[in-house]
């Protein structure tokens, strides 16, 4: 490759015209934009912003994954400049994703958080562009379903995690990563019939009519008639899709904030993902990636992984449903 144009491939997320074109970038080098996707805060013509939500200040264990969207960045630019392996669709050619940057708060006021998060997705929203969210802890799924909410009205979830984070929490002003999708269900942001959670292995007699199907369930009926189930739960209904790392087992994503062993493992979350195409995805995140337990990245790797796969699902249902 000449000189000249060597230098035509360093940088593309500042320096591509328009949001579409793989990137043959050295993967150890330059802007590390998730997939080297364009930087910039002007989303006319963008289909989906990828933004990290820098938050961990509602944990209950290890705190950490305030670091986790840069890692989950950085961890994307290992990923193929080709299309995912296994889809139809490349995020990076036919769909205008973008990099919309993090959402700016002030970490010594957490009170004001909740209000600062909704505005930040709710802006995206309103131009008719999808967000994709780099977590930051799960408590930021509650805000982010509320801004969801108010353009989609109430939505069915699909929860891959270890925890139900449906314990009982009445008090309007606590911030728990544990409670969020409890004030979820009771406030009718989720429908709980048509919602499903998947991957738990820790006990909550409530599941508030929640549908579960445990860890044990998917080890031992597998990933291909557990994603049948979920899509036979959820239906054409709008779906919020949120991936707690922990749901996988600590084997294959050390960096977390509550491991919980007997979890999923990646082969097993990407067969799901894939055969989940079609569903009507309206938003998605992936969260609680704590870089500081995982001194290999492999964490922030597999959240990478997912967050792709997210994006090749929200693709698909959106040639379907739109």
């Amino acid at each position: 490759m000449a000189l000249e144009d060597a230098a035509k491939q360093i940088d593309t997320a500042l320096t591509r015209k328009g949001f579409k074109g793989q990137s043959h970038e050295a993967t150890f080098g330059g802007a590390t934009s998730f997939l080297r996707r364009t930087y910039t805060k002007d989303l006319t013509d963008v289909d989906v912003a990828v933004t990290g939500i820098p938050f961990d200040s509602a944990t209950t264990n290890r705190t950490g994954t305030r670091l986790g969207p840069r890692a989950i960045r950085e961890a994307s630019c290992l990923q193929a400049p080709d299309a995912p392996y296994g889809w139809d669709i490349d995020p990076m050619v036919d769909m205008c994703v973008a990099d919309y940057g993090d959402v700016a708060y002030d970490y010594a006021k957490i009170a004001d958080f909740p209000a600062v998060l909704q505005a930040h997705i709710t802006g995206i929203l309103k131009t008719d562009t999808a967000a994709l969210c780099l977590g930051g802890d799960h408590y930021i799924t509650y805000p982010i379903l509320k801004a969801h909410v108010e353009k989609y009205g109430p939505l069915s979830l699909i929860q891959f995690d270890a925890h139900t984070d449906t314990w009982p929490d009445d008090d309007p002003d606590r911030i728990d990563h544990g409670t969020m999708f409890y004030k979820a269900i009771k406030e009718g942001l989720v429908v709980p019939e048509r919602s499903v959670q998947v991957g738990i292995r820790t006990t909550n007699v409530d599941t508030m009519g929640v549908n579960i199907i445990d860890a044990r369930t998917v080890h031992t009926q597998g990933p291909v008639e557990t994603a049948r189930q979920i899509k036979a739960i959820v239906g054409d209904n709008a779906t919020y899709l949120t991936f707690d790392i922990d749901a996988l087992d600590p084997a294959y994503a050390p960096g977390t904030g509550t491991p919980v062993w007997g979890g999923l493992t990646s082969a097993q979350s990407a067969i799901m993902l894939r055969d989940l195409a079609g569903i009507n995805l309206v938003g998605m995140d992936v969260v609680e990636v704590s870089p500081p337990y995982d001194t290999t990245g492999i964490t922030a790797i597999a959240g990478a992984h997912v967050a792709v796969e997210l994006l090749c699902l929200w693709g698909v249902g959106r040639r379907i449903h739109k």
